[in-house]
């Protein structure tokens, strides 16, 4: 094997060529909202193709916890196959102890948008890293529809304490900050206000909740302003059981996609790919950089569904580009790969305006500027802004992934192109969102 790993370290060796066919583990952002959805809703509902990385299960197990039976049907490859039974919204249960969300704050923000209109108390809390991701900026609007909620630090850090009622008051909110997860969790707890609740975005955010709360009888209006997006539903409606198939995670994708572009002797096909527009601004970005990315023709976007295709990469030759906090915003998940693209672009990328990342699993920017440097590469940081110098080779070095899923990926595929061996810390962090990269990685070798 050219990929040796244990549980401190992965060691990476360049590879001469990369060939293959990869399916993806299921999109996390939809698993998460599936099993979500599935728990308020009355009866079965049934999930293919879930990611099957450490956030969604414990998403998976805090439903569970609540009061719906969750069974894995089936396993594939990095997904699994959900059959959810739920008593319904108004049949779920007090927790008797904490909901552990483990290392996932996509969990934590949009469960606790569940429960702010559920009239029970609950208690929400995970690993040491969830421990440092911000909650004040759910806190705020949750509190504002007349849920109770409390957090250690000030009310800004978890464990995360929330006492629901219902019926809430609806609002109309402008987030500070432009996130999905806030987003989707005033949303959620949206369905149990009375009234039409609004959530104003300077800069849309990915819609997966929206097209999913479409999708089982819920009209959510989508409205372009002069300040941004404005999204809103009436509150009191009830959601439907549907079957949900879970394209494959287009952050995941990413990985590859930027693999293929950098490496000089690539040919990728990724299946069944999604290709949300809201979420598929890496391939915009990596295509403006000139990558050569082929596939997603004619794929046709009703907003209701989730639209996906099998995505073919060559080696490319890329050129480095401007991008700013709308795009940022856009890519929010795929930054840290990105900024390895741009090492190996002609000329200088510049990313504006990137400080949510430092609020990740890690401080991204921190991370991946300390992490591509040591590789060789050429990295600026000021305030919240990153600009790379292109071309430069990249030679084997000891990176720290801060137990960062997203970091340890991107210093292993950075691993396929350095010279000798590129040796990556806590890779099993990997595990969180992409259970089977470090055997895709391995089977891409040709």
């Amino acid at each position: 094997m050219s990929t040796v790993l244990d549980p401190e370290v992965a060691v990476v060796r360049p590879a001469a060529r990369l060939r293959g066919t990869l399916r993806l583990p299921g999109d996390k952002s939809i698993s998460h909202r599936a099993l979500l959805f599935a728990a308020l809703a009355d009866g079965e509902s049934r999930i293919t193709a879930a990611g099957d990385g450490a956030d969604v299960r414990s998403t998976a197990g805090i439903v569970r916890v609540l009061g719906a039976t969750v069974e894995r049907v089936r396993e594939t490859g990095g997904t699994v196959d959900y059959r959810v039974v739920s008593p319904g919204v108004d049949g779920l249960a007090e927790p008797v102890g904490i909901l552990d969300c483990g290392n996932s704050g996509t969990s934590l923000r949009l469960t606790a948008g569940v429960l702010a209109g559920l009239p029970m108390y609950a208690v929400l809390d995970g690993d040491a890293s969830l421990r440092r991701r911000p909650v004040a900026r759910i806190i705020a609007p949750l509190r504002t529809m007349g849920a109770v909620l409390h957090a250690r630090r000030t009310d800004t850090l978890p464990p995360l304490t929330v006492v629901g009622r219902a019926p809430l008051r609806s609002v109309d909110y402008q987030t500070p900050v432009p996130s999905a997860q806030v987003k989707s969790s005033i949303l959620l707890a949206a369905l149990r206000a009375e009234g039409r609740t609004t959530v104003r975005e300077s800069v849309g955010t990915r819609d997966h909740t929206e097209r999913m709360l479409r999708a089982r009888g819920i009209d959510v209006r989508r409205e372009e302003t002069s300040a941004g997006v404005a999204w809103s539903l009436e509150g009191g409606r009830r959601v439907q059981s549907v079957d949900e198939r879970v394209p494959g995670d287009v952050s995941a994708a990413a990985f590859w996609l930027v693999g293929g572009a950098i490496h000089s002797d690539a040919d990728l096909t990724l299946r069944d790919v999604g290709l949300n527009p809201s979420r598929r601004a890496i391939i915009d970005l990596l295509r403006a950089m000139g990558a050569s990315i082929a596939g997603d023709a004619g794929v046709v976007d009703d907003g209701v569904g989730e639209p996906l295709a099998d995505l073919t990469v060559h080696s490319s030759d890329l050129r480095g580009i401007d991008i700013g906090p709308r795009e940022v915003a856009a890519a929010i998940d795929e930054i840290p790969i990105l900024c390895l693209a741009a090492s190996q672009a002609s000329g200088t990328t510049r990313i504006r305006g990137a400080g949510e990342l430092r609020h990740k699993e890690s401080d991204r920017i921190a991370g991946i500027a300390a992490g591509l440097r040591a590789l060789g590469a050429d990295v600026d940081v000021d305030g919240d802004d990153i600009t790379i110098t292109g071309r430069q080779a990249l030679r084997g070095a000891t990176t720290d992934s801060l137990d960062d899923h997203r970091l340890a990926m991107t210093f292993a595929v950075a691993g396929l192109i350095a010279e000798g061996e590129t040796v990556v810390s806590r890779p099993g962090s990997a595990s969180i969102s992409y259970p089977g990269f470090f055997a895709d990685l391995e089977g891409v070798r040709a």
